[in-house]
């Protein structure tokens, strides 16, 4: 069985984790978003690329889900101790070994498909991890910063780098708009469409869907490649009880006007794209709403809170992948 992801962070990796358990024979290609990546101390910066690769690879920090295991943050002191920022993105002594090698490989010429092929030789992460696209492309997000002691809602309306508002700011002003800036302009990295084309299942994890698998689906072809798949295209639910399971996915959807609840982000995505959707047990209410719009739907648990509840998700949305297949 070949097996296509779109993955954003934490929710994909730890999802492709539970579908690996699941189905240890398919043949799983995992596009990740690159929307994400930043530029730091004159280094390439590939979060969501690196949180799959060190999740499925081993080197995970296990608890807060990125980043590097038993890691020390000696270089980001001295670079502190400088005067060098910024201090709020918290690159560690061996998260920076990695970064350092992308960028060097990338200065040498390379595309960032064929760095993340030589990074994954390290890793052996057991998937093939594709970016999204070889051309740089950064979400942004437009906030108004409020000038101090100005009420709330005044004061200066900027755009800023998403991991900005996602770490320093940790979402506290509304997003206003979601940009993927040179999405338009991108094109799919080597390979993308070709495992599109040739899937069996495509698979939406629970991933942010504005900024992780929205900035995929904003590369010019993906989109289209994947409603003309002709193959089941089946999505879990991020958010459970009207609430994200992680981090601050209302934020950025209130930003697209779509409101924070399983069957409103089922329709964010389309009967279109999507065939099947798994919502939590605890939004089974909305199963109706989501196949008045043309979507096959199930209440299934959806929280991730070890392995085997990762790997019994992934059967059951490929269990809705045939289901749907069937019709």
């Amino acid at each position: 069985m070949r097996i296509v992801v779109l993955a954003g962070g934490i929710g994909g990796a730890r999802f492709l984790r539970g579908l690996k358990q699941a189905v240890p024979a398919a043949d799983v290609t995992v596009i990740g978003n690159t929307g994400d990546d930043i530029h730091l101390f004159g280094l390439k910066v590939c979060p969501d690329l690196d949180t799959v690769m060190y999740t499925l690879g081993g080197g995970i920090n296990e608890e807060q889900g990125w980043g590097r295991a038993d890691e020390t943050f000696h270089l980001k002191e001295e670079l502190a101790a400088y005067g060098v920022g910024p201090e709020w993105f918290g690159l560690g002594d061996r998260d920076f070994a990695t970064h350092i090698v992308r960028t060097q490989m990338l200065g040498a010429g390379y595309p960032l498909s064929a760095v993340t092929e030589a990074l994954c030789d390290r890793w052996k992460p057991g998937v093939r991890l594709i970016p999204m696209t070889d051309d740089r492309v950064e979400t942004h997000v437009a906030v108004t910063l409020p000038d101090s002691g100005s009420a709330a809602g005044s004061g200066e309306r900027k755009a800023i780098h998403f991991q900005e508002y996602w770490v320093r700011l940790r979402a506290s002003v509304p997003a206003e708009a979601i940009v993927p800036v040179g999405a338009d302009q991108a094109k799919p990295a080597p390979g993308v469409l070709e495992a599109i084309a040739e899937a069996d299942v495509i698979l939406f994890p629970p991933s942010n869907p504005v900024v992780s698998v929205g900035a995929i689906l904003a590369v010019p072809g993906i989109r289209e490649a994947i409603a003309d798949a002709g193959v089941p295209v089946v999505g879990l639910s991020p958010i459970v009880g009207d609430a994200p399971v992680r981090g601050m996915a209302d934020k950025v959807l209130a930003a697209v006007g779509v409101e924070s609840t399983a069957a409103a982000v089922a329709e964010h995505y389309g009967s279109g794209l999507l065939d099947g959707w798994l919502v939590d047990t605890v939004d089974a209410g909305a199963v109706g709403r989501v196949e008045g719009a043309g979507i096959r739907c199930r209440a299934v648990p959806l929280m991730m809170t070890d392995l085997d509840a990762a790997a019994q998700m992934a059967r059951e949305a490929l269990t809705l992948a045939e289901e749907v297949r069937g019709v």
